[in-house]
């Protein structure tokens, strides 16, 4: 397995883990959450932290949690989760796909201790994956976009060619066409989760391409902040990123994780946990839409918006309904068809409309 960065810095983290983390005195059910990175005021960690937050607040003196930010990845991960389960964790979320590797090699020595890794594939008895069905709220702001477009042309930046960002452009074309047969999508991978910098300047050259609104699929906001410096709308990712692009941001895509995390202590608490995948989305509240701009969106527009969002919240409406088409014209699901959720797992190919670029 490649090694990310020296054994030393996870040594290191170790000797600094708050003495919270070493405490078994209390009768509370311990909680941590491990994050590869930093939790930053938007973006994947920072709805993560939210929701370890949210599990605070809703069950108070049953739990107490904590946290670790930045550890290391690969190898190097795995005696930080084992010392956290040594200390008394009786559960650890870990929040990111590059540590499920870690993860399943420090649950098989700590059997005892459950853990739950986020958009992970790989489960045993004491671990879970879940994640969070991004493509239904895509759909959404693909209908927005269809609307709003004055040049026919939208920007989306994304991070890798992988099957969640593949389903999730996939989503946002069938909602863009379903409304506005015209509208295309020019995608750029930046082959990054978080540069800001990178982000910002294919948004940009994108803007350049004709595009009048921007999507994105990374975890910076430098998407957002590009769209208000060049005056085009765009759609904020993972958090309401309102406060760095207040005039151009429609609406957004938030993952709101408490719900997930108390139901999951609760059944860890109750002895009903039990290992599978779980796969959550708008009707179990995970996710959401941020407030809709009422300045830049017609009332029509946002009564469309959130009839589709309910549409698909009660399961009337399933972005992935056949009949859906791959680019050279193969008939993928069949009329009145759905998706199967093995199929958008696997998801290798886009629909019409996506035209794919390269980033200077």
């Amino acid at each position: 397995m490649i090694r990310f960065k020296p054994l030393f810095l996870a040594i290191s983290l170790l000797l600094s883990i708050p003495a919270a983390f070493a405490t078994h005195a209390d009768e509370k059910f311990k909680v941590a959450f491990v994050f590869d990175n930093t939790i930053r005021s938007h973006g994947w960690n920072f709805q993560h932290n939210l929701g370890r937050l949210y599990l605070e607040q809703q069950l108070g003196d049953q739990v107490e949690t904590n946290f670790l930010e930045s550890i290391p990845r690969g190898d190097d991960a795995v005696p930080v989760l084992l010392q956290l389960a040594d200390s008394g964790y009786q559960m650890v979320f870990t929040t990111s796909y590059v540590l499920m590797e870690p993860t399943i090699e420090a649950a098989a020595l700590a059997p005892d201790t459950l853990f739950e890794n986020s958009t992970g594939t790989l489960l045993a008895d004491n671990v879970s994956t879940y994640n969070g069905r991004f493509y239904e709220g895509r759909y959404v702001l693909g209908r927005i976009a269809g609307a709003m477009t004055k040049s026919n042309v939208i920007g989306y930046v994304a991070s890798y060619p992988v099957p969640e960002v593949i389903r999730g452009v996939n989503s946002f074309v069938l909602g863009l066409r379903s409304i506005n047969r015209n509208a295309t999508v020019k995608l750029v991978f930046v082959e990054s989760w978080n540069d800001p910098v990178r982000d910002a300047v294919a948004a940009t050259e994108l803007v350049n391409k004709g595009a009048d609104i921007l999507a994105q699929h990374t975890d910076s906001s430098g998407v957002m902040m590009a769209a208000e410096e060049l005056g085009v709308y765009a759609f904020g990712q993972t958090s309401d990123m309102r406060d760095v692009a207040p005039n151009s941001q429609l609406t957004a895509i938030v993952l709101n994780w408490g719900p997930y995390y108390v139901k999951r202590v609760e059944a860890a608490i109750n002895g009903t946990w039990h290992s599978g995948n779980n796969w959550y989305g708008m009707s179990e509240g995970i996710i959401e839409m941020a407030d809709y701009n009422a300045e830049a969106l017609s009332s029509e527009i946002i009564s469309d918006a959130r009839s589709i969002a309910n549409q698909i919240r009660t399961g009337q409406l399933h972005p992935f309904t056949g009949p859906i088409y791959n680019q050279n014209g193969n008939e993928m699901i069949s009329s009145g068809q759905v998706i199967t959720d093995e199929a958008l797992l696997a998801m290798d190919y886009f629909v019409p409309g996506i035209e794919l670029l390269s980033v200077n």
